[in-house]
């Protein structure tokens, strides 16, 4: 198999990602709708601003993939609008590059649930890297800053793992993933568990 991206899987990345990024607007709302209940309820729901490169990746299964799509997602989100402006890309670059990483681990040979969720709690790890940066989490008292911590990762986890992967098998029972890349036995195996 070819490792190296073509144009057909940059585009597919993008639209993807574009896609995520209407996503990651419309979610910005929500955040901050369950922000007042507290005790860092929206860090639960923080790893959707991940899937973009879950997703992207569990479909397209190349090096460069997972960064592309959260680069694509954060300008796509940043177009419309955000509320975070420019800093919305660099959170991109960041949370891209660190699902990458995850998957470079295991050679990009491996897209299992359990990797897929190792690259979204690298995700929120690196955005708790950029939140430290920032400045604002670092004054968070030790319980709080756990609670912090804890739910984003978990939060991460459910959406952009354990959810990436359920929507992309979802989509390979539709047939609509063979459009990119060819089915292989491990995918029909994969199905049947």
């Amino acid at each position: 198999m070819n490792r190296g991206l073509k144009l057909t899987d940059i585009l597919v990345t993008i639209v993807i990602s574009i896609g995520f990024g209407i996503v990651y607007k419309l979610w910005g709302p929500l955040y901050y709708f369950v922000k007042p209940f507290g005790l860092h309820i929206d860090q639960l729901i923080y790893g959707m601003w991940f899937i973009a490169a879950t997703v992207a990746f569990l479909i397209i299964r190349k090096p460069g993939v997972a960064l592309l799509a959260e680069i694509a997602a954060s300008s796509g989100e940043f177009i419309m609008g955000s509320e975070w402006g420019l800093e919305v890309l660099l959170f991109g670059v960041v949370q891209g590059l660190f699902a990458e990483l995850v998957f470079m681990a295991f050679r990009y040979k491996r897209s299992g649930i359990l990797v897929v969720s190792m690259a979204a709690a690298g995700s929120a790890v690196g955005s708790i890297m950029m939140d430290y940066y920032k400045g604002y989490i670092e004054d968070l008292a030790l319980w709080n800053l756990s609670l912090f911590l804890g739910f984003r990762i978990i939060g991460s986890i459910i959406i952009a793992g354990i959810g990436a992967y359920y929507l992309v098998k979802a989509l390979e029972k539709t047939g609509v993933t063979s459009l990119v890349r060819p089915t292989e036995q491990e995918d029909y195996d994969a199905l049947n568990q």
